[in-house]
């Protein structure tokens, strides 16, 4: 009886954790069950991972930065993002042998089903919002993206052909399913961190790394050529750059160009300690009627107060909230990431993963896009127990 709470809390997180009210229900029952399994008396020994290490001190620094925010209440709403983060302790401490197939099978259905309900509304009903999921194309895109990494991992990683095509394959059809999809950060974050894994993993196998680099080639070519919606968005970037040029802002590129210098603009103003976390929008408001002759003034018309604005680069939000000592915390973070991954032979997927989180938050922040966020926790913890229970399995230790 002592192990049904543990797999049924690994089983139940994993098939609803893109669900955002029931997931924090989830959250909470594996809190339970993590306490009711020893969790505390387990302390001692997780808070010797670097990866927790780095967790706790972010989620400290973000909560340090309220106490000299001007903006309590959003102070408070981001540090409670950055706390989704702890979802990691008692997922991977309640992980052993007898539950790692509770949790895989979890996440494999959960996964499953957001896959074919948001495939369903991009290729039948043609729409980027899929209302079934409450979910919209840069939070799908995400998690396809994380799918099309996981597979072309394992396909460097098996020795069996079958499997290698048909993960392949995997590969393909998920990459074909997001040049369908809006997101141009997710798609250019996933390109790219295939390309580093692919050089990972045949860099001392040159003629594979040819054939497979070539095939990725053909794909992406093919894929960007037959896609209208990737058409359209490339359309749109280049309206956006010619607005710009025009001397209009109140563009998706836009927008984000202006983020980048008002952000670096209130950096500089305070660059040790931020202007306090959750001050993003005020900041933002206050400051750009005037800024730079008031060359972004139309995009007050986009904010509002109460919205959950964000710089649209992980750096520079965090660099704007609390200053350098939130960066540091984030580097501290994808390096600690990394180390974890490599003490349980799992180097290349380490930096894959690190890299994928790293391109990401050039565009975007990852703890608001919590789905995204959790899926990637789950699959290092994941791939972390598994690799403890066979560890003469997976062993990827190319950057040794």
């Amino acid at each position: 009886m002592r192990e049904v709470l543990p797999k049924l809390a690994l089983l139940f997180f994993g098939l609803i954790f893109w669900k955002k009210f029931m997931s924090f229900i989830a959250f909470d029952l594996l809190i339970i069950a993590w306490v009711l399994d020893g969790g505390f008396r387990q302390l001692k020994y997780i808070l010797k991972d670097p990866f927790i290490q780095a967790i706790l001190f972010l989620c400290l620094v973000v909560g340090l930065g309220i106490l000299w925010s001007d903006d309590i209440e959003s102070g408070y709403n981001v540090f409670k993002r950055y706390m989704m983060f702890l979802v990691f302790i008692p997922y991977l401490c309640l992980l052993n042998k007898e539950r790692l197939p509770w949790a895989i099978a979890g996440v494999a259905i959960g996964c499953l089903f957001v896959l074919v309900i948001g495939s369903y509304y991009v290729f039948a009903l043609e729409e980027q919002w899929f209302l079934r999921l409450k979910m919209h194309y840069l939070t799908f895109s995400l998690m396809v993206g994380i799918g099309i990494i996981l597979a072309l991992y394992y396909a460097g990683q098996s020795q069996n052909i079958k499997i290698q095509v048909a993960l392949w394959l995997t590969v393909f059809a998920l990459m074909y399913l997001q040049f369908n999809l809006n997101g141009r950060g997710p798609l250019i974050a996933t390109v790219l961190t295939e390309i580093l894994l692919l050089f990972l993993m045949y860099r001392e196998k040159p003629k594979q790394l040819l054939s497979f680099s070539a095939m990725l080639i053909i794909a992406v070519t093919t894929f960007s050529s037959g896609s209208d919606v990737f058409h359209q968005r490339v359309a749109l970037a280049k309206d956006s750059i010619d607005s710009i040029q025009a001397g209009n802002h109140a563009t998706s590129i836009g927008y984000r160009a202006a983020d980048i210098d008002v952000g670096l603009h209130g950096i500089s103003q305070r660059p040790v300690f931020g202007h306090g976390t959750g001050m993003s929008v005020s900041y933002f408001e206050k400051t750009i009627p005037t800024y730079k002759d008031g060359l972004y003034k139309e995009l007050t018309k986009f904010i509002k107060p109460t919205s959950d604005y964000h710089y649209h680069n992980e750096w520079i939000d965090l660099g704007l909230n609390i200053g350098l000592l939130g960066i540091i915390s984030f580097i501290f973070l994808l390096w600690a990431w990394y180390q974890t991954m490599k003490k349980h032979n799992l180097s290349t997927m380490g930096v894959a993963l690190v890299c994928y989180v790293f391109l990401i938050g050039q565009t975007n922040l990852i703890v608001h896009e919590r789905k995204a966020l959790f899926l990637l926790l789950i699959i290092t913890a994941i791939t972390i127990a598994y690799q403890k229970n066979n560890p003469e399995e997976g062993n990827d230790e190319v950057l040794r």
